[in-house]
């Protein structure tokens, strides 16, 4: 049963975790991109109402001198750099911006196919201790179950921690990870007594545990403040969110299909 487990989370947690960078890729990075950018000043964002709705009232570029203004300020004497040179900068500024890119999407791939491959182990694992106790799981039980995984680990913690943009404000980061840590736990054993408990019993114990990390409460700010726009940080929050749906049950259903094949 261990290479069975081995076997069915390594290549269910891999294409999950390639299915995830992909989405990531597509509709989630150039929003922490664009975050980072807000982070380190290189933009800024207008704090009002934007006139006539339009995206470019919310944001602009940080302020920067003008040609016209360097010409009049630049010395008499001041001569123009050579083109050449000038060309030449430029293009090894855009290949090590190019190679950096490259660098950060390689390493965003490997860690989304190492931390899905561990989300996997915990999916099969509950596949044998299901089968421990004589209930079988194919690829629609493994859908489920990839389904019930993101309420657990994704959906059940943001109720209290959205996904983070960078150039957001969040609490105390020791105080975030104890709350996430048993609010997945109290989540997986809620939805594991929904599913497979029996009697009333079952059904006020998985509510209660359900109810506990929300009725203590996430980790709060005192106050509020960021360099990010919130209307940002909500479109990055909710894609987070919709792709983590989408890898979860894509990796449950491949996961619950190599789990029921013969071996």
């Amino acid at each position: 049963m261990i290479q069975r487990m081995l076997t069915s989370a390594v290549f269910a947690g891999f294409a999950a975790g390639l299915l995830a960078a992909l989405l990531h890729f597509v509709f989630v990075q150039k929003l922490i991109l664009l975050g980072e950018q807000y982070e380190t000043g290189a933009l800024v964002h207008f704090n009002g109402v934007a006139a006539g709705g339009h995206a470019d009232d919310h944001y602009h570029a940080a302020p920067e001198a003008s040609a016209a203004d360097v010409t009049a300020t630049a010395p008499a004497t001041t001569e123009a750099p050579d083109a050449a040179q000038a060309d030449g900068h430029e293009h090894k500024h855009e290949a090590a911006e190019e190679d950096g890119a490259a660098s950060r999407n390689a390493w965003t791939s490997l860690f989304f196919g190492l931390a899905y491959v561990g989300y996997a182990l915990f999916l099969v694992a509950g596949y044998g201790l299901a089968e421990v106790f004589g209930k079988r799981v194919t690829l629609r039980e493994g859908l489920l179950w990839g389904i019930a995984g993101y309420a657990a680990f994704q959906l059940a913690p943001a109720m209290g921690l959205e996904p983070e943009l960078p150039g957001t404000m969040a609490a105390d980061l020791t105080a975030r990870q104890i709350w996430w840590i048993g609010t997945a736990l109290c989540t997986a054993a809620g939805l594991g007594l929904l599913g497979y408990g029996k009697g009333v019993a079952s059904v006020i114990g998985a509510v209660l545990l359900l109810a506990i990390p929300h009725v203590i409460g996430a980790p709060e700010l005192e106050s509020y403040s960021g360099v990010a726009p919130p209307e940002l940080a909500s479109t990055f929050a909710a894609r987070s969110l919709g792709v983590g749906l989408i890898v979860w049950s894509a990796m449950g259903a491949l996961s619950g299909w190599l789990w029921s094949r013969p071996q």
